[in-house]
């Protein structure tokens, strides 16, 4: 059921589409721990594969075709490319080097970059509220993923030396993820234009695990079969399962008939369901800038996601009673 509010179109329940940001946000708290020892190629195998199975063992008993069109191969097999081995490769490493709260925000800039995608390739509305919110977000990623010594040396406080120590390894890993969960958001409405999003989620997972997996075997750093207690496992099939198999079949349905710029931006929400379970598993602590980042990307969400009804007063009072712009 759609209600349909001053010429926008709104689903009459909101909270499922919070939900794969919110598994999203608690799977990276569980991952984080495992990646050093594990390795980042079998994490991101290990999220993709068994999820990819379960969804494509499911798919028939939901109804719903397990065959790509043939018409969408091509853009299937980039989609799985971007989003499926690069990206979960990129989030791994970038896991290395951040915690999952930080680590999230970070990853959590690709809202703005589907934005700009979707402006371009889908001509999707983005008014004055939504540019301020998109700047008003990048100001908070900024805050969050430059670190601290760059941002005093750009206010002359710093000595440029100190800015490699500032620099977290995981930031660059963490950004290129964001790039390719941003292209892969929009290849997917490629992807699934004759497809059902669900066969296509559980095919590229699947499809995107197998070389994660074959790039594990061929490391010789780590243990083919990792040391972990019955607890890891537990986590890694939770980010598995719940973080991957649900998250991604939600998110890729809903990306499919929402509107993309602001479906995207409740990525935003990620972060705050990060830092919720970073500290209670983890103990990790944001300081206060990065706190202040938080706040900027959640105002940026809900300027971005309310920018028709909140730029329609204004719309409107610019407009005479006769159509004619007042002056």
């Amino acid at each position: 059921m759609t209600v349909v509010r001053r010429g926008w179109v709104k689903s009459s329940s909101d909270e499922p589409k919070v939900l794969p940001f919110a598994l999203w946000g608690t799977a990276m708290a569980a991952m984080a721990p495992l990646v050093q020892s594990g390795g980042a190629p079998l994490v991101a195998c290990l999220r993709l594969l068994p999820a990819g199975i379960v969804l494509l063992v499911a798919v028939p008993y939901l109804g719903r075709p397990l065959r790509i069109d043939s018409a969408d191969r091509g853009w299937f097999l980039l989609f799985t490319l971007v989003d499926a081995v690069l990206f979960q490769f990129f989030l791994a490493k970038g896991l290395q080097g951040t915690g999952a709260g930080l680590g999230s925000v970070l990853i959590d800039s690709q809202p703005l970059i589907v934005a700009l995608l979707a402006r371009w390739l889908f001509s999707e509305s983005i008014n004055p509220i939504g540019w301020i919110g998109l700047v008003i977000g990048l100001a908070g990623i900024v805050c969050l993923g430059v670190p601290a010594p760059l941002l005093q040396h750009w206010w002359l406080q710093a000595d440029l030396s100190e800015l490699q120590a500032g620099w977290q390894e995981g930031t660059g890993w963490m950004l290129l993820a964001a790039l390719a969960m941003a292209l892969g958001t929009v290849l997917c409405r490629f992807a699934c234009k004759n497809s059902d999003p669900v066969a296509v989620t559980g095919w590229h997972m699947v499809l995107g695990g197998l070389p994660l997996l074959v790039w594990h075997g061929l490391d010789a750093s780590t243990a083919l079969i990792p040391p972990w207690t019955t607890l890891d496992w537990f986590q890694m099939a939770y980010a598995s399962l719940l973080g991957s198999a649900l998250a991604y079949s939600l998110f890729f349905w809903f990306a499919n008939r929402e509107d993309l710029t602001g479906f995207s931006t409740l990525g935003f929400l990620t972060p705050v369901f990060a830092l919720a379970s970073g500290g209670v598993l983890l103990g990790e602590r944001l300081d206060t800038l990065q706190w202040l980042a938080v706040l900027l990307v959640l105002m940026s969400v809900l300027l971005v996601s309310q920018r028709q009804r909140l730029w329609e007063p204004w719309l409107s009072a610019s407009v005479t009673p006769s159509g004619d712009l007042n002056t």
